[in-house]
């Protein structure tokens, strides 16, 4: 185990290109409205993207970039030159981001931007989402900053380059994976067996999608695979969500784990781990903050003992009320030191709180360290 100690960084995260975004769309939205009620299909999403999607690894962060299903030609939905320009203020923005209109005839329309499913993209579409107008200004809209559960959409067609998916003939072979809180998916359709693999992923993370929104896939499915013949026991996506919520509920209440290791001194050293966490529940909390706080009584193994246990106690039950501004997320404990490992939202001033609590502790100096980190890589190790 290693105690790791981070430069110290608070730059701010919200790009200016959001603001301009918004002044932007004030003035556009007439000529997008009137665009998307003289097109034939209404309820097809209009998908704009920074190019072609990237497959994920199975078992790594799930949530990524989905195929994006062919838009409506210039003329019969948005214009060209609208569809141009709103990629470009979406891209200002950060150039991984992707958008969607969305709504049918029976509702009312919607803008997702979205970062596909790259977690350190969560903080900056939050932002984007929250400076949306509210209210008479937002004329009827709403604003998503992750793609959002759409149960009808699986029983459409999904068009991908030349090749047309009925998804009525999607299955998903679902394996519950209690220890680590995930759902593996094998994704069938009978046309896998004449398309790319691309496209295969492409079908299976747009399914995915739609049954339960961009966060909760992030937060619960695990592995995805593709079978060419469909898998025992395998169920339509609709009856996802029903899956996932038998694997969630035990988690309801975040608990902790506990490991055991040894300091680069060799000394014995205590780990715990918040578990589950994740990035979704946080979104604007993109700064890693380590805090290591020395405490004066230890055993010859060189951990806590009292007075300094009770008083680690005290300083972490403060960590533990910072609200969604900072959360903890793992605490190392070995050499005469213990590391608490947070992530906070940069804006909201929690830093310097961090920093008076941190001065206040009397059993030497404590030092408080860092370091952006939107993607929550520093975690990853921690997690089972």
């Amino acid at each position: 185990m290693g105690i790791f100690r981070r430069p110290r960084e608070t730059s701010a995260v919200a790009p200016p290109a959001i603001s301009e975004f918004w002044e932007w769309w004030a003035q556009a939205r007439p000529t997008i409205e009137a665009s998307l009620a003289a097109r034939p299909e209404p309820g097809e999403p209009e998908i704009g993207g920074p190019g072609e999607p990237e497959a994920t690894a199975p078992g790594e962060p799930e949530a990524t970039a989905p195929g994006e299903p062919e838009t409506a030609v210039p003329g019969e939905g948005l214009s060209a030159e609208t569809m141009e320009e709103l990629s470009r203020r979406v891209h200002k923005i950060h150039s991984g981001l992707q958008w969607e209109i969305g709504g049918a005839d029976d509702r009312n329309p919607s803008l997702t931007v979205t970062g596909g499913g790259d977690p350190g993209l969560r903080g900056v579409t939050e932002r984007w989402a929250r400076s949306a107008p509210t209210g008479a200004a937002a004329g009827g809209w709403s604003f998503h900053p992750a793609r959002q559960a759409d149960p009808e959409m699986l029983a459409q067609d999904l068009v991908l380059g030349d090749h047309e998916f009925d998804l009525e003939y999607v299955r998903l072979g679902m394996r519950a994976d209690t220890d680590r809180a995930r759902v593996h998916i094998a994704a069938y359709h009978p046309d896998f067996l004449f398309v790319s693999e691309e496209q295969q992923l492409q079908v299976a993370l747009n399914v995915l999608y739609w049954a339960l929104g961009e966060d909760d896939v992030a937060r619960w499915i695990g592995e995805v695979t593709i079978a060419t013949e469909a898998p025992i026991d395998s169920l339509p996506p609709s009856m996802l969500p029903v899956v996932v919520e038998q694997v969630a509920e035990p988690f309801a209440e975040p608990a902790w784990l506990s490991g055991e290791g040894r300091t680069p001194r060799g000394h014995p050293a205590r780990l715990g781990a918040r578990f589950p966490l994740h990035r979704q529940d946080y979104p604007l909390c993109d700064l890693h903050v380590a805090i290591s706080v020395p405490y004066a009584n230890s055993n010859p193994d060189r951990l806590p003992v009292e007075p300094s246990a009770g008083a680690l106690r005290a300083f972490e039950k403060k960590l533990t009320k910072l609200g969604d501004r900072a959360v903890l997320a793992v605490r190392e404990t070995g050499d005469g030191l213990r590391v608490f490992h947070l992530y906070a939202d940069p804006d909201s001033g929690v830093i310097s709180e961090l920093d008076q609590l941190a001065a206040g502790w009397p059993e030497g100096k404590a030092k408080v360290a860092s370091t952006a980190d939107p993607a929550w890589k520093a975690l990853a190790p921690y997690q089972p």
